[in-house]
């Protein structure tokens, strides 16, 4: 299991690896408020701004309540990891619907099990860790550390 520093940190090593995996520009999307720190990184090595994406749990599941994204365009979706993959497969249908040309997921760490749904919605996922069993995030991070507003991380 790889424990990563902080978000920052891990944010900076998978830069590395989406700005290897991007070509032309692209559109960085952060989930906040827990993968901002982790987008900030990303979307440096990639030379643009992180735009947040907000979510909205209602009865019916997760809704995507903001999202900056032009239509054409590559997107590139950035949390802290995935624990269920509900929110990043929710955004990924959010994505669709606004038309863009191409959706990246990436994270630091995305369990096996949900690896395999996140491909199908995605036309491709980045993860530095991918361990075998799903276990909370704050496994993976030394400095778990709190973002504001405090709330649930990866869904």
């Amino acid at each position: 299991m790889r424990v990563f520093a902080s978000r920052a940190q891990a944010g900076a090593e998978l830069g590395l690896l989406v700005r290897a995996a991007v070509d032309g520009p692209a559109v960085v999307l952060g989930v906040a408020p827990h993968g901002m720190p982790v987008a900030e990184q990303v979307a440096a090595a990639l030379g643009v701004s992180a735009q947040p994406v907000a979510l909205e749990e209602r009865a019916d599941g997760l809704v995507v309540s903001q999202l900056a994204v032009t239509a054409g365009c590559v997107a590139v979706v950035v949390d802290d990891g995935v624990e269920t993959g509900s929110a990043a497969r929710a955004i990924a249908q959010a994505l669709r619907e606004a038309g863009v040309r191409r959706a990246v997921l990436a994270v630091p760490v995305c369990p096996r099990q949900a690896l395999a749904t996140l491909r199908l919605a995605y036309d491709e996922v980045i993860a530095i860790d991918i361990p075998l069993a799903r276990r909370s995030l704050r496994w993976h991070y030394a400095d778990w550390g709190a973002t504001a507003p405090e709330q649930p991380s990866s869904f």
